[in-house]
């Protein structure tokens, strides 16, 4: 099962390898779900570590909903971001609607060919999930969702993550389960849910909150 950490900082990321995290979800202001890091932290954190870095791409907290000006600079982020050598992107275009917003994904695609790409949790607010699903399926190049299942904790979601889990099987996307999960809650939600992959920010932090470190007993019980 692949554990996926947010790392802010170069501390973060360099903890999250050490204490056993399979990947790094590379971002800043987790207080405001997640913008994109500076170009120097990114840099930064490809050389320092081994495990994958995917980079959070979304250039402000205002919604999901991106105009060509806001999509001129994702653009600029994701070529900036793959010349730097990370392994992925993470995005989430929507529209007005609360639906998938396809202009908007491929034109993020297209530039981000070679990159593996996580949607975020925008999906977590769109009008129908299933309906979002349809539309993300039909782009392979779209290798994971992460989702509470709905907008609030993943805990609170549990039969929608099983369908969500249910109808990927045997296709090119995983559901990767996130926010709010806490190491004590673990065992029962992974038993029902049965996800590939587990996503952490705050859990996994010590005390819970976004300025401290990693804490690698936490990290560790999560593996077990």
């Amino acid at each position: 099962m692949i554990i996926e950490v947010i790392g802010t900082r170069l501390n973060d990321v360099k903890e999250a390898e050490l204490y056993g995290a399979n990947r790094v979800e590379l971002c800043q202001s987790m207080s405001e779900s997640g913008l994109t890091p500076s170009y120097g932290l990114i840099k930064s954190a490809v050389e320092l570590v081994d495990i994958p870095i995917n980079v959070m791409v979304r250039p402000h907290s205002d919604s999901f909903v991106y105009d060509k000006n806001d999509l001129k600079v994702m653009n600029e982020d994701i070529r900036m971001i793959k010349k730097l050598g990370a392994n992925g992107i993470v995005i989430g275009p929507l529209t007005k609607e609360g639906t998938i917003d396809e202009a908007a994904l491929k034109i993020l695609l297209e530039e981000a060919n070679g990159l593996e790409v996580t949607f975020h949790r925008a999906f977590d607010f769109v009008q129908d999930q299933q309906v979002a699903l349809t539309t993300i399926l039909k782009y392979e190049q779209i290798t994971t969702i992460l989702t509470a299942g709905g907008n609030g904790i993943a805990t609170e979601f549990v039969s929608n993550l099983v369908a969500l889990n249910d109808r990927t099987k045997n296709t090119h996307l995983t559901i990767m389960p996130g926010n709010g999960l806490r190491v004590n809650e673990l065992e029962e939600f992974h038993q029902e849910v049965k996800p590939r992959a587990l996503h952490f920010g705050a859990g996994v932090r010590i005390g819970h909150t976004f300025a401290n470190g990693l804490s690698e007993e936490k990290l560790r019980q999560v593996r077990v």
